[in-house]
């Protein structure tokens, strides 16, 4: 089992034998996040010792030089990365099992594609999931009369500041935790790199801790997840998510199983059905859906820059450098990543991957950061969250028009604004939002590559009546990518 796939799902039966491997070169391939790291190995070491003697676990440089101690054939359930599979599949001995631990197959998903020749849209995948696996729907109608309920979960933050749920339970490190740290500590002082801070680990790394938190998020947290799960907050970053992501990636929970507890509350704990659908729909929609576009279009899409993005990350990015960083959104969503390898998905959308959209940063140098800086962080979750919805870059191959927006998109669904320096109305001068002003700099400079659409006629119609669309725009090339 690779360090992605640790969950019992992932086995036959309870007395399977298991080969585990960590591999050194994985962390001196890239620069990842610490706590990213940590949270890998921490996660496979406890899987080591959970599974005891029915456990093989190896050490080694590579995963290459492990297996040649290893004598007996294997099976491996299919990885999760392109690298990972072509591996496999030039091992002699090794026999590759069907994915698990996505609620939909693969098989089922190019069936379904096959049919839609080419208009891949989440939205009717979504409905198909919920059909095909019998998930909220009576019959062959979404419970409630809607497969979606999306415009009822777009309540702006509290205006105390606080969501009122209980926090999360977090996990308490042991001596397997304690030993990662110093190997870490070691490899560091050995040239191994990594970003961001150290801290205490604040997500799953156990099937024990994971189920944990998701019966708590189940109970205590998902009710209020619903009309709050586009909200930011400085003050709470937490607010009601239910930090599960990297459990899903990890392979420690199984995503069907989460969607039916999520349902079980709806239909017999009456927890609000508008906030049920949304859990789902991100489980069982948007997260197989990003799974199976990763290996349904072609192994270039990961490359795609039509809108021609040239810049690369600057230095204060890469080095999650918030303090060199004045407006307040920026600055505190990226001391988020850098304190906690973790934002939930509003800020990586609205605030990081729209400076990076409005900035021209190179969508493939995107993908390796957010893969790298995150917990929850792997190439096939970053491929169509940032090329294809994040950063446009394959001009709409599943989403119908760029996710950009201006300081009052920012404004209205967070507290950041009050207080910044700059003002989210305006667009020119000393104290222009640079979103606000980037947003119509950046729709100027892609006015011939944008395809037109229904959704987007109307901003292009504004922007050229703009009195001083060039002024902004000779001020965003000035600004470039410096800290903002």
């Amino acid at each position: 089992m690779f360090a992605d796939q640790l969950g019992p799902h992932f086995l036959d039966d309870r007395k399977q034998p298991v080969l585990l491997i960590e591999s050194k070169a994985v962390f001196r391939r890239r620069a990842y996040h610490r706590q990213k790291a940590h949270l890998i190995l921490s996660a496979l070491r406890h899987r080591a010792a959970e599974l005891g003697e029915q456990a093989i676990f190896l050490r080694a440089e590579t995963y290459g030089q492990a297996l040649q101690k290893v004598r007996e054939p294997l099976e491996v359930c299919h990885p999760t990365s392109r690298r990972a599979l072509k591996f496999v599949r030039n091992r002699d001995g090794v026999t590759l099992l069907p994915a698990r631990g996505y609620a939909t197959s693969l098989a089922d998903f190019a069936d379904w594609a096959d049919d839609r020749r080419g208009a891949l849209r989440m939205e009717a995948f979504y409905r198909f999931a919920r059909q095909h696996h019998g998930v909220l729907v009576e019959g062959d109608e979404p419970v409630g009369g809607r497969w979606s309920l999306d415009v009822e979960n777009r309540e702006p933050p509290p205006k105390n500041g606080k969501v009122d749920v209980p926090a999360p339970p977090m996990p308490k490190e042991d001596d397997i935790d304690a030993e990662v740290r110093a190997d870490l500590d070691r490899w560091e002082r050995e040239g191994i790199r990594f970003v961001g801070r150290d801290g205490p680990r604040r997500f799953p790394a156990t099937i024990e801790e994971a189920n944990a938190r998701l019966r708590h998020f189940l109970r205590h947290r998902l009710a209020a997840f619903g009309p709050y799960g586009d909200a930011m907050l400085s003050t709470d970053p937490w607010l009601a998510h239910s930090m599960l992501s990297s459990s899903f990636n990890l392979g420690l929970l199984d995503p069907l199983e989460a969607v039916r507890g999520a349902e079980q509350a709806y239909r017999t704990e009456g927890a609000p059905l508008a906030s049920v659908e949304g859990f789902v729909r991100q489980i069982l929609g948007w997260r197989d859906y990003i799974w199976h576009t990763y290996w349904y279009f072609e192994p270039t899409w990961r490359n795609s820059n039509e809108l021609g993005a040239r810049r690369s990350l600057p230095a204060w990015w890469n080095d999650l450098d918030a303090d060199a960083v004045d407006a307040h959104c920026l600055s505190d969503v990226l001391a988020g990543v850098r304190d906690r390898a973790w934002v939930h998905h509003i800020p990586r959308l609205m605030v990081l991957g729209n400076y990076a959209l409005q900035r021209g940063f190179r969508p493939s140098e995107l993908v390796e950061w957010f893969h790298t800086r995150f917990v929850d962080g792997y190439e096939w979750v970053m491929t169509a969250n940032v090329v294809g919805m994040s950063q446009y870059a394959d001009l709409g191959r599943i989403t119908t028009k760029p996710y950009v927006s201006g300081g009052a998109y920012i404004n209205r669904m967070s507290d950041y604004c009050g207080g910044c320096r700059y003002d989210p109305k305006k667009r020119l001068g000393e104290d222009a939002c640079p979103f606000t002003a980037g947003y119509w700099a950046f729709l100027a400079g892609n006015r011939d590559r944008i395809p037109g659409n229904a959704r987007m006629a109307r901003t292009m119609k504004q922007m050229e009546r703009l009195p001083d669309l060039d002024a902004v725009v000779d001020q965003e090339k000035r600004r470039g990518s410096d800290p903002p």
